[in-house]
């Protein structure tokens, strides 16, 4: 299947750092692999997964002193392993909804996340919950320059990798396509119309946007939504729930309904 790379300069180093992201990045193939280097005190057995996954791709372990590890990366936060890689790839729309091969499917599309961080960990629990792919604008933090990349690969040990991630210039591009496709198309936002999630049969085939705490939901996106939902609370309580929860219980409420185990 075809693939996009993000627009990315060639001249800016990319590096993923510690042993669950380098082997991640290696094993995924939606990264080129320019080297790897390791800690040349570390015991090898710690890292076999690495070291296996590198030998698949063709690619030498080279050991460095820690100095030499550190001067590389700039810092020391890198857990004696790093992957010099290249630009993300991404697919389409279409090539997202191929790729999922389930008749009962997931989809999630993150707008709105304000930090690498809580991206990734935004990701990993999505993977966990069996999402079939990810969906989000070109600029976003998987493409950013600097740490960015690295940030997210840690937070969602190494997931950020494995995912499909699709781009799409605008949530409501997005629910445009996949309502033509006949996947149902949903929200997850505070407004008068939403139901509680657990109220809901989200088992067909879905399209579900979740917005940053900040911003939200725009409305022109709720007005294309064939549902919108809301996570009910225990008790009273004004303010929204972070990314990263709200992101759990909805992917994990979806995998529930789907048969998760």
């Amino acid at each position: 299947m075809d693939t996009h790379d993000t627009p990315e300069s060639s001249q800016n180093q990319t590096f993923l750092l510690g042993a669950i992201a380098v082997e991640a990045g290696l094993s995924a193939g939606t990264r080129e692999v320019a080297g790897v280097w390791v800690d040349a005190d570390m015991d090898y057995r710690k890292i076999e997964p690495v070291r296996r996954a590198a030998k698949a791709r063709r690619i030498e372990l080279t050991p460095l002193s820690r100095q030499e590890l550190d001067a590389r990366v700039g810092h020391d936060k890198h857990g004696g392993v790093v992957a010099e890689v290249g630009p993300r790839t991404f697919l389409t729309l279409d090539e997202l909804l191929a790729h999922s091969g389930s008749e009962r499917s997931f989809f999630v599309m993150l707008d709105g996340v304000e930090d690498p961080f809580n991206f990734g960990q935004s990701i990993r629990s999505l993977y966990a919950a069996g999402c079939h792919g990810v969906v989000v604008r070109p600029r976003n933090w998987a493409m950013a320059d600097g740490e960015a990349p690295s940030i997210i690969a840690r937070s969602s040990a190494g997931t950020s990798e494995f995912m499909p991630i699709a781009l799409a210039e605008t949530p409501e591009e997005a629910a445009e396509f996949f309502k033509a496709k006949g996947v149902v198309v949903a929200a997850a936002a505070e407004t008068h119309e939403a139901v509680p999630l657990y109220d809901v049969d989200l088992t067909k085939p879905l399209f579900l946007l979740i917005g940053g705490e900040k911003r939200g939901v725009k409305r022109s996106f709720l007005n294309q939504a064939d549902q919108v939902v809301q996570i009910p609370y225990g008790r009273p309580f004004e303010y929204a729930l972070g990314t990263v929860a709200a992101v759990s219980v909805l992917g994990f409420e979806l995998a529930r309904q789907r048969g998760g185990k």
